[in-house]
Parts: structure tokens; sequence; C-alpha cells
């Protein structure tokens, strides 16, 4: 008896494997743009999963994403920011980060990083970048 139940639980669990209706897309999106002093990339990547149990549709998406925006002028002009604060919007979600500096910055890029789930930021978005420096200001848009 032993000897056919292992083969029949083998059968069932590979049917109902089989009846699953999930369906899972990867996807990755990299978006640029600049301005007369920044460029900016904001790549969105993430996993959406579409599924249906008793008839009832679902869907879930999980995602990362991370804002890199780099000065374009030279070090010395870097070295002169006291306070940067830049945004983004990229229609279902955003972010932003806003610095004082006590020293100058080392460096030229400055990163906004999130995950979460929910909306997805669609492949052909056009996302606002906001960024204040100083007593500057520019705004441009990303494109994939």
């Amino acid at each position: 008896m032993k000897n056919l139940l292992v083969p029949f639980i083998f059968i069932v669990i590979v049917a109902l494997a089989g009846c699953s209706n999930e369906e899972v897309i990867n996807y990755e999106y990299t978006f640029i743009g600049e301005s007369e002093s920044w460029e900016a990339e904001y790549i969105h990547e993430g996993t959406e999963t579409w599924d249906e149990e008793d008839g009832v549709k679902t869907y879930t998406n999980e995602s990362d994403s991370e804002l890199k925006l780099t000065y374009k002028g030279s070090e010395e002009d870097v070295q002169s920011i006291e306070k940067l604060e830049f945004s983004y919007d990229t229609g279902v979600g955003g972010g932003t980060r806003s610095r004082e500096f006590d020293e100058p910055p080392k460096d030229s890029t400055f990163t906004i990083s999130s995950s979460g789930t929910g909306a997805k930021v669609q492949e052909d978005a056009v996302i606002e970048v906001d960024v204040k420096w100083n007593d500057f200001e520019e705004l441009f848009e990303l494109v994939n």
C-alpha cells in the first residue's frame, strides 16, 4: 500500500501545479534626462504577478527604484553647494531628498532609493525632476 501512495501524491502535486494560472512578468526600465547643470537616471525594476483563484483575478507588484542625480559642473562648483533639495514624480509616486552640507560635498552624484508594492511606473512614463541648490532651481524630465 505504501508503494502506491508515493506515486499517487506525486501525480496530485503535478496536477495541481499545472492548474495554476499565475503569470509572472519581470521588468526593468531606465529613464534618463538632463538640464543645464544636472543629469539624472532613474532605474525602476520589479515583478508583476497576475493570478486567478476561485474565479477571482489578483495582481501584485513589487519594485525597487533608484534616482541618480549628477552635477555636470566642475568639482569646484560642486564644493560650493551648501544646500541641495531634489525630488521626482513618476505619476504614481515619487521621492524627495534634502541635505545641508557642513563641509563641501565630496561627490557630485546624489541618490534616492526606494522599494515597495503597489502601482507600477509605466514604461512610457515621463518623470518630472526638480533640483534646488543654493539659490538656483532647475526642472527637467526623464524619459525611457
